[in-house]
């Protein structure tokens, strides 16, 4: 087998091997109502807990949506009841788990 074949493989398995670990991790997307005007102050502090991978304030029913991402399903349950719910400035949330497939 040539170097180059030899390399090539390795990467491809390499990158595989991080797609299917990344596909498993647990994730959430939440979304939250919060206080009127308190948009911009909730996403800075959205941002600063862990397992919050994604922050984004949005048009429509809901005003930010967040993305969670743990190692467990445990924690992305905790990020949310006792770190996202609590939060002064958030009125409301939906959480919407990911099921894979």
């Amino acid at each position: 087998m040539h170097k180059f074949t030899i390399q090539k493989t390795y990467l491809m398995r390499r990158t595989y091997k991080r797609f299917v670990t990344a596909q498993h991790m647990p994730m959430a997307f939440v979304l939250i109502n919060a206080d009127l005007g308190a948009e911009e102050e909730l996403v800075r502090e959205l941002k600063s807990i862990e397992h919050v991978k994604e922050v984004y304030v949005v048009y429509g029913v809901y005003d930010i949506v967040a993305k969670i991402e743990a190692d467990t399903m445990e924690k992305v349950k905790e990020t949310i009841t006792w770190k996202i719910r609590r939060l002064e400035k958030v009125r409301s949330t939906l959480t919407m788990i990911v099921v894979e497939s």
